[in-house]
């Protein structure tokens, strides 16, 4: 029994392997703290709080530089802290709202998934945008704006300019749609449960949906939420085919490459399923709402301070050129599928 066990860490020394990353993870807290206060004190639903974060933590890194003392914190917050908010998104999400649609709607909100990820690979190849940046594209567009694009990039491994460019790009299509899409429902002859779904099934972020939903009336801003919901629930096998392809292309390549298994999205699902139980308290769901986006909003400012803004002018306009496609694309399917239910 000599010396063959090792020694579980103490206290002491958890709080040691704690201690380099305090810096980092208090700077990007207190900007998430501050950014859902603003989003709230406003009253402004398009003031999205992970947008704000992020907005800050590229001003301040422009102000101060790279800080080294902050790196820890920030890959933490950059990677487990936004798993975990996955997670707990799951409880927001119940199999009976989604199913209380119907199949047209259902079959809608699978199609326009479907649709603008493997359209957003196909056309970035065509218009010189990386792979990496394209499919961060294609999942913020399709499924649910800045959530998915940093939740795909624990698979896809993009570069932190490309996440940030591709959080700047869905958040503009996004708000224009937000603007648009209410003036378009009367001209288009949409009845509300109709304008509702289109608004759901078209943009991106859940805020973007459901205001703009909200716009047609109480019973759009019902049929806009839940097939948002729906779109929402498609992340987890959204985010496991994604990382299924990525594995394949580099194969294809002669890249050895170990498939990055999204543990979390299990997680996400194990929450939707537990959400459905009915047996998950209020107060828990209610908590969820209000953790979820302050810890979304922490992880994305911590993506601000590890980003240079140089790095992002690199780019180009062409990803910008590709977002405004896929936009357009996914409001012409789901303006399509609204016509034939």
């Amino acid at each position: 029994m000599d010396g063959h066990a090792s020694p579980r860490p103490g206290p002491a020394s958890r709080l040691d392997s704690l201690r380099p990353k305090l810096p980092g993870l208090a700077l990007c807290l207190g900007i998430a703290v501050a950014a859902v206060w603003l989003r709230r004190a406003s009253g402004i639903a398009a003031l999205n709080p992970v947008v704000l974060a992020l907005l800050a933590g590229l001003a301040i890194r422009a102000a101060w530089g790279r800080q080294t003392l902050l790196d820890p914190g920030l890959s933490s917050a950059i990677r487990p802290m936004l798993r975990f908010a996955i997670v707990l998104l799951g409880l927001q999400v119940t199999l009976a709202e989604v199913l209380a649609l119907g199949p047209g709607a259902l079959a809608l909100a699978v199609t326009v998934v479907a649709v603008t990820v493997p359209a957003a690979v196909w056309l970035g190849a065509r218009m010189g945008v990386q792979p990496g940046l394209a499919m961060l594209l294609g999942m913020g567009t399709g499924i649910c704006g800045a959530s998915a694009i940093v939740a795909a990039n624990q698979v896809v491994r993009a570069k932190d300019e490309d996440v940030t460019y591709a959080l700047a790009v869905i958040t503009l299509c996004g708000s224009v749609g937000l603007v648009l899409l209410p003036v378009l429902a009367a001209p288009l002859g949409l009845t509300a449960p109709q304008y509702g779904i289109w608004a759901g099934a078209a943009l991106h972020e859940v805020v973007q949906a459901v205001g703009a939903a909200a716009a047609g009336g109480p019973e759009a801003a019902q049929a806009g939420t839940v097939t948002k919901l729906a779109r929402v629930m498609l992340l987890a096998p959204a985010i496991m085919a994604l990382g299924w392809w990525v594995a394949r292309g580099a194969a294809a390549q002669g890249t050895a490459t170990k498939v990055q298994v999204p543990w979390f999205a299990f997680g996400f699902l194990g929450m939707v399923g537990l959400a459905s139980t009915g047996l998950v308290p209020a107060l828990a769901t209610d908590a969820s709402r209000w953790l979820v986006p302050l810890l979304m909003a922490a992880s994305v400012a911590a993506l601000g301070l590890a980003t240079d803004l140089r790095a992002l002018g690199r780019r180009g306009l062409r990803p910008l050129g590709l977002g405004i496609v896929l936009s357009l694309l996914i409001a012409a399917v789901a303006l399509a599928g609204v016509s034939l239910l």
